[in-house]
């Protein structure tokens, strides 16, 4: 059977940013989107600012950032720098 793949969309990426917030942990995040926890570690450090820290004292995380990231990174999928 072959491997589904399932993407973080906008609204997961809400509901990551809420939980997070609280205080919940990569695995049970994890658990309540559907993906795996190497997913959610990928995605908290897609959308952290390296600056500031939520009240938990962990870096915090932004869902628009992470959508802007993940936007500027499909633009440039498949693109070469060179001639």
């Amino acid at each position: 059977m072959p491997k589904q793949f399932k993407t973080v969309e906008f609204e997961d990426r809400k509901k990551i940013a809420t939980m997070y917030a609280a205080g919940a942990i990569a695995a049970d995040i994890a658990r309540q989107i559907g993906v795996s926890a190497t997913t959610i570690y990928a995605e908290l450090k897609r959308g952290q600012d390296g600056v500031t820290l939520d009240k938990n004292f962990r870096p915090a995380y932004d869902p628009d950032l992470a959508q802007k990231r993940v936007q500027e990174a499909l633009r440039r999928r498949g693109r070469r720098k060179g001639p």
